[in-house]
């Protein structure tokens, strides 16, 4: 039995994917690695065959047409049969030393027949251009070398929230919420995050730096010039987030549990934000307002928890002008602390 599955959404990635699956490797018989050819023009198909050769029974590869990151995790998805699984992009890496603790980890859960839902790691930015590196800062959230509950879970401030990176989700809690992201769109990410959260009860820490995340292309999607071309992108995700769950169903929920998934949706807004005020024009802020129209038609009670809390949390978004300076310059502070940009 395959304890972690590993999804390697790529295209176009022969000069970094070697590096990628090596890392993985590291890991031996208890993982298994999908690699997922979204159409590529170049020679990834080759480099993904010739480890597939090499390592049959650890290694698979899906050769698809293009479809985009959400496509290629869709296609893992379907094919993926560990206890776990895992979205790495094909210009990060892991850490070996941290993989092999999250998979002794696993196995001593599994040993005493517990298995948390959903794993948290650390993560770090590499920047390649300038050779430095920035820490994911969450380790003051959660408890430490223990199973808990969303109760446990400190606080977080406005400016924190999960990203994928830090999550490796049971599988069977992926394929209980049907989880199936959008295709030929770019920050999916954060619907991978964010959809399966409803159905994650018990967690579990590992305190390792685990994922590296390659920063510094011209060409990843965090880019300023690239958010600024692909805003409908994240207003398409935005759509399909919002309308994940109905406020009742989420009340359902214990009270942390539900805070947490609003507080998720309510910081994805404000970012959404950024997308739109970057060389803000008429185009653009009528789409954002048709978002937030079709988010009140078709979940006016969500809609209205989530606009209130946002609007309490950054009350300068009622002032256009202000608005547009204020949210530019508090993402640079963000980027500035997290090494995005």
């Amino acid at each position: 039995m395959k304890l972690l599955s590993f999804v390697v959404p790529s295209y176009n990635s022969e000069k970094y994917l070697n590096k990628c699956i090596d890392s993985l490797l590291k890991g031996g018989e208890d993982v298994e690695i999908i690699i997922v050819n979204d159409g590529s023009k170049d020679n990834t198909i080759k480099i993904a065959r010739e480890y597939e050769e090499k390592y049959p029974s650890i290694i698979k590869v899906v050769d698809k047409e293009n479809g985009g990151h959400g496509s290629g995790i869709n296609s893992g998805l379907t094919v993926a049969t560990g206890l776990y699984f895992k979205c790495v992009d094909s210009d990060d890496w892991v850490d070996e030393e941290a993989l092999k603790e999250v998979i002794k980890t696993i196995k001593e859960h599994l040993k005493e027949n517990k298995l948390p839902d959903l794993y948290y790691t650390n993560f770090v930015f590499e920047r390649v251009d300038e050779n430095t590196q920035k820490r994911s800062d969450i380790k003051k959230n959660f408890p430490l070398g223990k199973f808990f509950t969303w109760k446990d879970i400190k606080r977080l401030k406005p400016s924190e929230y999960i990203l994928m990176h830090m999550m490796i989700y049971k599988l069977d809690i992926l394929k209980k919420c049907h989880l199936h992201l959008l295709e030929h769109t770019f920050y999916v990410d954060n619907l991978f995050v964010y959809q399966p959260l409803k159905y994650v009860k018990s967690m579990y820490y590992i305190d390792v730096d685990f994922y590296r995340y390659y920063v510094g292309r011209s060409d990843q999607s965090v880019t300023f010039k690239n958010m600024d071309k692909n805003y409908k992108d994240q207003l398409r995700v935005m759509e399909a987030m919002s309308l994940t769950y109905s406020y009742d169903e989420l009340k359902q929920l214990e009270r942390k549990h539900r805070n947490y998934i609003l507080h998720d949706l309510v910081c994805k807004s404000f970012l959404t934000l950024f997308y739109v005020t970057i060389n803000s024009n008429k185009e653009k802020d009528q789409a954002y307002k048709q978002y937030f129209k079709t988010f009140k038609e078709k979940n006016k009670k969500l809609y209205n928890k989530v606009r209130f809390r946002t609007l309490f949390i950054f009350p300068f978004l009622l002032i256009k002008p202000l608005r547009n300076r204020l949210v530019i310059f508090g993402y640079k502070i963000i980027n500035k602390k997290t090494g995005w940009n």
